[in-house]
């Protein structure tokens, strides 16, 4: 899949123009779109083409549980062209984007969603909201995110990583914990495939992180609480802890674009986000959120001495200083 050029301006078209619709409105789903039902899944791929020459696979993978639907909702209203835009401004030339909804599969009639990789405007917004919001969960404190490692493991074929070991990314949003396996039994109810025992979380992780760079995004500082110190075993430093749920595809976009290369550093980050238009106190939430990232991936970090944005002049960092004294 991942045919066919991106128009931001019909993307935006889309979000402007349901902006006044319900939530039901945006998201018809009452059921698993059968289209985004994992029974009998192949492969999902994201492909190289005349058109799209340098493709990179993203996947959001987004919690639909009842405490976290407020993400794929605004996503859908008003930011996914955002984040896309924010791509084409980080010079990452052919994004194919796929969406994937998790929920709990112990009480959830559909924990597992699966979309395909998509770069036009219409279809990526397509199979957003094509996903079932159902609103469950199963007071567990967990859900069933292991899953969608699994089939990033085990159905996913990459060009950017095939021929270019290059890793596609996983932006994984949510605000519990991870059941400790892959359970066989749900992989059989669920995919229709048999496996001989259950997978451990560490070892399904560790597959998918061949070929993907993991991210899980926790929503605001509230929810972090709850389950920073479980995801942070897991996946280390690739857990970013936003301050609103508001900053996702900034923070997406960014991790993206300090990843590749693209951007040197939060400076330049903050840079491309104000050119863009982002508001000065989204600016520094993302730049908050990211900056330990920043600084794991620089190796100048560790000459600096970092200070809160709002400090006193003479301890600003240099991108506040420049932006917005």
């Amino acid at each position: 899949m991942g045919y066919g050029s991106y128009s931001h301006s019909a993307h935006a078209a889309l979000t402007t123009d349901r902006a006044a619709l319900s939530r039901a409105e945006v998201f018809k789903q009452r059921g698993c779109h059968a289209l985004m039902d994992p029974k009998g899944l192949s492969v999902r791929e994201a492909r190289d083409s005349a058109e799209h020459p340098n493709s990179l696979g993203i996947v959001f993978a987004l919690d639909v549980t009842g405490s976290m639907g407020n993400i794929p909702e605004y996503l859908a209203r008003r930011d996914l062209p955002t984040f896309m835009k924010l791509l084409t401004d980080c010079r990452v030339p052919d994004p194919q984007v796929m969406f994937m909804a998790i929920g709990d599969a112990t009480s959830d009639g559909a924990p597992l969603q699966v979309g395909q990789f998509e770069t036009t405007a219409e279809l990526i917004d397509q199979w957003l909201t094509w996903s079932y919001l159902e609103g469950g969960g199963g007071g567990s404190n967990s859900e069933s995110y292991e899953l969608a490692f699994y089939v990033l493991a085990q159905h996913t074929d990459l060009d950017c990583w095939v021929k270019r070991r290059k890793r596609g990314y996983l932006f994984m949003t949510g605000d519990e914990h991870p059941y400790p396996v892959v359970s066989r039994h749900q992989i059989e109810a669920l995919i229709g495939e048999r496996l001989d025992e259950d997978i451990a979380l560490e070892e399904v992780v560790a597959a998918a992180a061949e070929s993907w760079h993991l991210f899980f995004l926790i929503p605001d500082r509230q929810r972090r609480q709850n389950c920073e110190a479980r995801w942070r075993e897991v996946l280390g430093d690739q857990v970013i802890c936003m301050e609103s749920h508001v900053d996702t595809c900034t923070v997406a976009a960014a991790i993206v674009g300090l990843t590749e290369g693209a951007l040197r550093g939060v400076d330049a980050l903050a840079d491309v986000l104000h050119a863009n238009g982002t508001p000065r106190d989204r600016i520094a939430a993302t730049i908050r959120a990211l900056q330990s990232y920043a600084d794991l991936i620089d190796p100048d970090a560790p000459k600096r001495i970092h200070t809160h944005p709002t400090s006193t002049a003479i301890g600003k960092p240099d991108w506040w200083k420049r932006l917005f004294s």
